[in-house]
């Protein structure tokens, strides 16, 4: 049954010590910024909107998404796919910014090339992936949260569920 699967991701990830410790590192950056951008493709898109309607509105950061569809295709047809989300970056990102950047395979080429960006800017980089261990997201950022797990239900479930952990504390809620 898949819920078992869920149970065990959840029970091994969430009660690890160095999870708890990057947790808490991730909410004392949060707490220390002002402006958050969030990228994803697909589902973690939806999450990166969802996220970025709730930092701004519970924690009052001003957030970004790369998430409108005119958005997308505009620099997507300018700069190409691979390229997008980074030219983006290259025009609203400051140094001391936050990017939290998600993949559940950890390989898309239009996050890792943002992902770059972000740092040639000195903003903090949060990632989420899942999958492979060793994926090329889940070693870039500044804290990196990776879901060992091959089930997409799985990893953007729990990639939710870490931002929304953030947040609440952040939040004080």
């Amino acid at each position: 049954m898949q819920l078992s699967m869920y149970k065990e991701a959840f029970a091994s990830y969430f009660n690890n010590e160095q999870f708890i410790a990057q947790l808490n590192e991730a909410v004392k950056k949060v707490q220390s910024v002002s402006r958050i951008f969030f990228i994803g493709n697909g589902g973690s898109n939806s999450i990166c909107s969802h996220m970025m309607e709730d930092f701004g509105k519970i924690a009052r950061k001003k957030t970004f998404a790369f998430s409108d569809a005119s958005l997308i295709t505009c620099y997507a047809n300018d700069y190409g796919y691979e390229h997008a989300m980074a030219e983006w970056l290259k025009l609203h990102m400051e140094p001391g910014d936050m990017l939290v950047a998600i993949s559940s395979s950890g390989k898309s080429p239009n996050i890792l090339n943002a992902v770059q960006v972000a740092k040639e800017k000195a903003a903090f980089v949060i990632t989420l992936s899942g999958f492979e261990k060793g994926n090329p997201l889940s070693g870039s950022g500044n804290i990196n949260f990776h879901i060992p797990v091959k089930n997409y239900g799985i990893v953007e479930c729990y990639h939710q569920v870490i931002l929304h952990i953030i947040l609440d504390t952040v939040a004080n809620v």
